[in-house]
């Protein structure tokens, strides 16, 4: 224990730039949107722990499962659609502290916030250097909906989760890669694309190897697990096999190819139509830019999946910026570019970016529909 001391603390040390960085871009959004609530007269500290999903996992952390609310439609939208492990920890948390379970979300959201912050570095470090994975780490902290970072909900802790388990691979420690990813299989359902980049990635390592290593095996035998383990769980619940996939198409979240995404995009007047498909454009450009960045094979596949699945469902239309936001990879060609500039330069850019992000969180957090 004495010997992983100095390396924990000498690991810190080296990634307090890119932590630092993130608290301060997060800190100019976070001020941002307290100036926007004060003036409205909202409540700000609610904002981030009591509205939308955030209730959801609330009430789960108290009560257990078994809440349904049934809509004036018809429609059914029941707790089971969100996974155990964030109101659990919430539960956990509110049970050792004085915190109430929405005050446990939201210190764990923002110390989880941290932590995804910490392996987005380290794994941009790992692929492009330091300076890279700095600089990734702060790009996270100002996407655009970076807002939801500060949330009591689920997308920090998933992306600490995913951002590790990426680096574990990276340094070819599969077990741990495995566990980190079946954990991030009990807090969202996107870890789908996570255990398809592990899952990929062992196949071509044995391909390439061409042999068969007890580690990598058992890691791409964990990954899927988490997820695995409560889908049947809510299937035993419900007494039907597809229970899981009947839940989550009720809130409209089934698998429709992109059709709903389509019928949106053709729905808006032209202009905005245009704007849109301008977006989707750009996203695909990026990804073009993260294959010809020759970024390595697991990081590479998690995030054209966890795009893919952000824009194959039939999800309300304003989320899908959010589902998208673990995929840090997205975000590696523009901090390879921001280092490349002039101190000034960069410290300019990250402003403005940081301004824009904490203008939108302030526009998105105090208006009436969901993140």
């Amino acid at each position: 224990m004495s010997d992983l001391l100095p390396v924990a603390r000498a690991r810190l040390t080296a990634a307090a730039p890119a932590l630092l960085g993130y608290a301060a871009v997060r800190a100019v959004g976070m001020v941002v949107f307290a100036v926007a609530a004060a003036v409205q007269g909202e409540d700000a500290l609610h904002r981030l722990k009591g509205r939308w999903d955030a209730v959801w996992y609330v009430r789960i952390a108290e009560h257990g499962y078994g809440y349904e609310v049934t809509l004036p439609n018809g429609d059914v939208h029941s707790d089971l659609a969100f996974f155990p492990l964030f109101p659990a920890l919430e539960r956990a948390l509110a049970a050792v502290s004085p915190f109430d379970a929405a005050t446990a979300g939201l210190v764990l959201a923002w110390v989880a916030a941290f932590a995804a912050a910490w392996g987005i570095y380290a794994v941009g470090a790992q692929v492009a250097g330091r300076p890279a994975g700095i600089a990734l780490a702060v790009l996270w902290g100002v996407y655009p909906t970076a807002f939801v970072q500060s949330m009591a909900y689920t997308e920090s802790l998933f992306t600490a989760l995913a951002a590790w388990s990426l680096h574990a691979v990276l340094r070819d420690r599969w077990v741990l890669a495995g566990l980190l990813c079946s954990l991030a299989g009990l807090t969202r359902p996107s870890a789908a694309a996570l255990v398809a980049a592990i899952g990929i990635t062992a196949v071509v390592t044995v391909v390439r190897e061409r042999r068969l290593r007890l580690p990598v095996a058992a890691g791409a035998l964990l990954a899927p697990l988490g997820w695995f383990v409560y889908v049947v769980y809510v299937g035993v619940r419900r007494g039907s096999v597809t229970a899981y996939f009947d839940v989550q198409a009720a809130w409209g979240n089934s698998i429709d190819g992109g059709v709903a995404l389509a019928r949106f995009i053709a729905d808006q007047p032209p202009l905005a139509a245009l704007g849109l498909c301008a977006a989707l454009a750009l996203v695909a450009w990026v990804l073009v830019l993260c294959v010809r960045q020759r970024q390595p094979l697991p990081l590479l596949v998690y995030t054209i999946a966890v795009v893919v699945i952000s824009l194959i469902g039939a999800a309300y239309f304003g989320s899908r910026p959010r589902l998208m936001m673990p995929a840090f990879g997205l975000l590696l060609p523009a901090a390879v570019a921001l280092v490349r500039l002039p101190v000034r330069g960069r410290v300019a850019v990250v402003a403005v970016l940081a301004l824009a992000s904490g203008a939108f969180g302030a526009f998105s957090l105090l208006g009436s529909g969901p993140p």
